[in-house]
């Protein structure tokens, strides 16, 4: 039998020569999912001797790591805000970029209000579902294109017992969209071919292409967002997005031009501009 140190010595020399710059790390995020500790707890736990099984876990989950799995695939979970999702192939992974968008838009009303929000695009369902628990007195509806990505929204939802509070439905962006909004959510697809090329495997490979890549340098969805939310939008009411960190010269002209005022980027916490805002003007 092994104990869990020597299995997890193996496993970061087995990382390091696989080419992760970091691989003690990696190895200790990985062994404290599969074990369901935390991570200071394999520090408490060193000496302890794991079963055949355990030693066959760890291992497999390993060897996915080595070829690039994302960690939250391997592990079946990412964490967004205050909520445990599931994760696979199926959408995108939500990113720490993106819960920043999430407090972008709670910030463009009182909690107290009672606003109706679109989310566009919603993949594993993490920005509509972190809306809805953190703003009770708020409606949300959210769409997508793919059917894998919205069964993967709905059974987080159910995990997450807000499935009362958030509505699925098929949409390619507002084809099937009929109502009207204060807010307007969205982190659609912002990446060129050539940056996914030069991307992490674990973005290049895992995530699903069509939630990466946009035609037009990265914009056109951003502005068929852009040119069709004004129609779909209450006045005064805003539409945010996670946007590319190039893109904020050309969404101030399609801002313009949809008749969206007060448009402006803002950035993320590593100083990148990431984020844009819009409101439409009231009538």
């Amino acid at each position: 039998m092994q104990t869990l140190l020597e299995t997890l010595r193996k496993a970061e020399d087995f990382l390091g020569r696989k080419g992760f710059a970091k691989p003690k790390g990696e190895v200790e995020h990985l062994f404290a999912g599969v074990l369901g500790l935390k991570r200071l707890d394999l520090y408490l736990q060193f000496e302890r001797l794991l079963t055949d099984v355990e030693v066959a876990r760890l291992r497999d989950a390993t060897v996915r790591r080595a070829a690039h799995e994302p960690l939250q695939h391997i592990l079946g979970t990412v964490e967004f805000r205050h909520l445990t999702l599931k994760s696979d192939k199926r959408a995108l992974i939500p990113r720490p970029e993106t819960e920043e968008l999430v407090d972008l838009a709670l910030a463009c009303f009182p909690a107290e209000q009672a606003v109706r929000v679109l989310d566009l695009g919603t993949g594993s369902g993490a920005i509509a579902l972190a809306i809805a628990q953190e703003r009770p007195a708020w409606s949300i509806d959210a769409v997508d294109t793919s059917d894998d990505a919205l069964v993967l929204a709905r059974e987080n939802a159910e995990l997450t017992r807000l499935a009362a509070r958030v509505h699925f439905k098929k949409s390619d962006w507002f084809n099937a969209v009929a109502d009207k909004y204060d807010l307007i959510i969205s982190n659609p697809p912002y990446l060129t071919d050539t940056e996914v090329a030069s991307a992490e495997p674990e973005v290049r490979l895992h995530d699903p292409l069509s939630a990466l890549v946009a035609p037009e340098e990265g914009v056109a969805d951003l502005r068929s967002i852009l040119e069709g939310a004004p129609k779909f939008l209450n006045p005064s009411g805003w539409v945010v997005l996670e946007t590319g960190i190039t893109q904020h010269a050309s969404l101030t002209e399609i801002t313009m031009r949809a008749g969206l005022v007060e448009g402006q980027g803002s950035a993320d916490l590593s100083g990148r501009p990431r984020f844009w805002k819009a409101q439409r003007k009231i009538d």
